[in-house]
């Protein structure tokens, strides 16, 4: 982690990542980035759906290869990038046809290092396999939930899911949140933890940062109208008033069970996150 001098409130408990640790190339490759139009929390009409988003700086995105359709095909890791679309670091890899595609980049992947993705991959960093070929213990990331159609869990930053068992069709994972889901033993896992598992120990700052990335101020239901908010109203600060905390929009908040009872993936889930 980095500190910087404390030459403004902001500077002074600011602490990021010293990206020169990890990171060998400043400039994304060309061919693969290309600009694009954020919803920023609205929807078609224009409307908000997705309160808190909005007014960030603007950053190329990065086409991170997230299917793997290039299998049996060894590629080499060229470089080690920062991606200001998400938490992990990405890594810039060449197959052995001169094509070059983004990844993203697992926990101590160096320059260098060699990857394919194929049925009969070695459990090495950053190679990929179907589930039913990694031993039991071993800490895979994008994960695919159904097979063939790419990754779509355990993508943040230093989480890894851990593979608990392995049957015929069915392999057993146990997610970051502490969810212990099944899923088919067909689908596809990269090997290893994804990488820059100190984002989460960064300090912003400053209510500037957290704009440039895109989180707009969140204010207290407590301190608005009655009109606006379940909590809101009464003269200076009041106590709730109510038997238990509400959302915006009347429901019931906080240790309440959202999800759906009959949703046919229930029957996936062996044990819910706590």
């Amino acid at each position: 982690m980095k500190k910087y001098n404390p030459t403004s409130p902001g500077r002074r408990a600011a602490e990021v990542i010293d990206w020169r640790k990890f990171l060998t190339k400043k400039e994304p490759e060309k061919r693969l980035v290309f600009g694009f139009h954020r919803a920023q929390g609205r929807n078609n009409y224009g409307r908000i759906t997705t309160r808190h988003k909005g007014g960030r700086v603007k950053a190329l995105y990065r086409a991170v290869d997230f299917m793997y359709d290039k299998k049996d095909t060894p590629a080499v890791v060229e470089s080690l990038e920062y991606d200001p679309n998400r938490s992990g670091f990405i890594a810039l890899v060449k197959y052995r046809d001169g094509e070059r595609r983004y990844m993203l980049a697992p926990q101590n992947l160096a320059v260098g290092a060699k990857v394919i993705v194929s049925e009969k991959a070695p459990i090495e960093l950053g190679s990929r396999t179907v589930l039913r070929n990694i031993p039991v213990g071993t800490f895979v990331y994008n994960v695919e939930l159904y097979p063939g159609r790419g990754a779509v869990l355990v993508r943040s930053a230093g989480i890894g899911a851990q593979v608990l068992a392995t049957e015929d069709n069915t392999a057993t994972l146990k997610l970051p949140s502490g969810e212990i889901r099944v899923v088919s033993s067909s689908s596809w896992a990269s090997i290893g933890m994804v990488s820059n598992p100190e984002h989460s120990f960064m300090t912003i700052g400053k209510a500037g940062r957290n704009r440039r990335l895109g989180i707009r101020p969140t204010v207290r239901g407590t301190v608005m109208n009655p009109r606006d908010h379940a909590h809101g109203g009464g003269e200076g600060k009041t106590q709730l008033g109510l038997r238990r905390p509400k959302t915006p929009w009347g429901k019931t908040a906080r240790g309440v069970k959202t999800r759906k009872k009959n949703r046919k993936s229930n029957k996936f889930i062996l044990q819910r996150r706590k």
